[in-house]
């Protein structure tokens, strides 16, 4: 009973976090704070939140595996020194700054497990915010990932300073704790090395696994599972796992793919963590003391701001990148919450420090969507009012691998190869989006740019910049495929012309319905290929010398 006892809960909590996100869309709010706001109004009715919180813990880790293969380590190198060294100044001048503040009323070891705490941001609904805007390729985007990244590093350590911290623990006892940890996240990276920068892609690529859709489906949520799992079976972080999982697989083709396969499943599983963020609030006790929460939120808010902007200056941010960069990673994040937990299991934090810290996280969380949307704008407007008159800076734009005008095509077996011949000799080089690795490979040897992926996913063709090209053709066999990657470019891409083909003459109005301008319907063309040559058989002018029985029986030739 106790299986549906909690697949009943779970159903409880996805049922009004989907009413709760409607209405945070009605209300032109980000779904984050339906979610939140779910788990608040129904945590009583959840008689088992461990369980909850562990698969919420999955879902924040596979949010990290996606993201990391948005990025390779050729791209993290770009992200520059902003990446190791804003992040550790970051996360340890907040923590002294904060813990020192804190020591004035509270004591010094409570004060740290506090600064410690308020020291990470959330990596969860920043990342989500900025890959929902198209914005982590923006400037305040690369510097929150880098920061945010090394936040997540750190976790394992500082949730090993305050176990130890409300243990009593010896300068030995932490020492050989740190080295612990560290020993094993360099046997997990080498053992990531040789599973997913060399075994994975290997099994993608091979003829029998790419044969079957359902089978890369399953070795994708293999490879964000297991590796979650095995960061947590060696004592680290498995978000951090499953982020250096994800960016080994970045280096493989098919990334965009694997992304997008395990969409749904992220999806699901990120849902109940926000609601399970929203369970651990006590609504009576926030009222009571809403007070102390209101201040505790505005010093949170101002004092990260400020030292994550001092942070950007020093590592050459102009200043509205950098205020920006501050505003947007201004919150407290969701590891937060395990290291308020391990505070009060170790009897570091009384029940009224973790409610209000709680409080002042979910608060801070409500409010994170809007300022990381409009983490720029209210970066320039600060700007112009402290600074009337002065240059403000304009973001820069990330290239993407489809420029504006593209061609792309859908597809590159025969048909494809076809049209991409026509226009390779009229000196126009077409991006092309390919499932099989056979034709990728065809098609580079031609010199062109190759997209790996499923066409009929939105992801993919978001990945591959769809939304930029000018002219698409789908040239794939599969009708419903046709249909469903017309549909999806008409909606990325509204101003695009699309061709499309048509292998049945039952799909082509279908495919016109989702967006198809120009439908070639194969049995059409066949039927009027094959009449034509019908006809010159009887008249005897067959282009392979064959002479017509017909012809021959006496029906009329054509006279030369």
């Amino acid at each position: 009973m106790e299986f549906w006892e909690l697949l009943m809960q779970v159903l409880l909590l996805l049922v009004t976090a989907f009413l709760m996100g409607v209405l945070a869309e009605r209300l032109r709010q980000s779904p984050i704070i339906g979610y939140l706001g779910a788990g608040i109004l129904i945590g009583h009715w959840v008689f088992n939140p461990d369980a909850i919180f562990q698969l919420a813990e999955l879902g924040v880790a596979l949010l990290l595996f996606s993201i990391g293969l948005e990025f390779s380590f050729q791209r993290l190198r770009r992200l520059g020194a902003i990446a190791l060294g804003g992040g550790t100044l970051q996360v340890c001048g907040t923590l002294m700054i904060f813990a020192l503040g804190l020591s004035f009323f509270r004591p010094i070891g409570e004060s740290l497990a506090l600064g410690a705490m308020v020291a990470l941001s959330s990596t969860a609904v920043v990342m989500r915010v900025l890959v929902d805007r198209a914005a982590i390729d923006s400037p305040r985007g690369r510097n929150a990932l880098g920061i945010l990244l090394l936040q997540d590093i750190a976790v394992v350590p500082l949730v090993i300073m305050v176990s130890l911290l409300g243990q009593g623990g010896t300068e030995t006892s932490v020492f050989l704790a740190v080295g612990k940890t560290l020993l094993g996240a360099v046997g997990l990276v080498v053992l990531f090395y040789g599973l997913f920068y060399h075994l994975v892609p290997r099994l993608l690529k091979s003829k029998t696994v790419n044969a079957s859709r359902d089978l890369i489906i399953l070795l994708a949520i293999v490879a964000a599972v297991g590796s979650t799992w095995l960061a947590h079976a060696v004592g680290l972080s498995p978000a951090l796992g499953a982020f250096i999982a994800g960016m080994m697989l970045a280096e493989c083709e098919f990334a965009a793919q694997i992304r997008s396969d395990i969409g749904t499943i992220r999806t699901l599983f990120v849902t109940l963590f926000f609601t399970s963020v929203g369970m651990l609030a006590n609504p009576q006790w926030m009222m009571v003391h809403i007070h102390w929460i209101a201040a505790g939120l505005t010093v949170m808010i101002f004092g990260k701001v400020l030292i994550i902007y001092f942070v950007a200056r020093l590592f050459k941010n102009p200043r509205t990148q950098a205020l920006a960069t501050g505003i947007t990673l201004a919150q407290i994040g969701e590891f937060s919450f395990v290291l308020a937990t391990t505070a009060r299991g170790v009897g570091l934090v009384d029940e009224n420090t973790f409610n209000w810290i709680v409080s002042v996280t979910i608060l801070s969380i409500f409010l994170s969507p809007f300022m990381v949307s409009r983490g720029d704008d209210i970066a320039r407007r600060i700007i112009r009012i402290l600074s009337p008159g002065a240059e403000i800076d304009r973001p820069e734009n990330e290239e993407s691998s489809v420029m504006a005008g593209q061609i792309v095509i859908i597809g590159f077996g025969p048909a494809g190869q076809k049209v991409a011949d026509g226009l390779i000799e009229n000196n126009v080089s077409p991006l092309v989006l390919e499932l099989k690795p056979s034709m990728a490979k065809i098609a580079r040897q031609k010199g062109l740019i190759v997209h790996m992926g499923d066409a009929s996913h939105e992801e993919v063709l978001l990945h591959a910049g769809l939304d930029r090209a000018c002219l698409v053709v789908v040239t794939i066999p599969d009708p419903r495929g046709v249909r469903d990657a017309v549909s999806n470019i008409r909606r990325l891409s509204p101003g695009s012309t699309i061709i499309a083909r048509s292998r049945y003459n039952i799909y082509t109005r279908d495919i016109e319905k989702a967006g198809a301008h120009l439908t070639v319907d194969e049995e059409i063309l066949v039927g009027t290929n094959l009449s034509k040559q019908v006809i010159d058989c009887l008249k005897g002018r067959s282009n392979e010398n064959i002479t017509c029985a017909c012809a021959l029986a006496g029906m009329p030739a054509e006279k030369s």
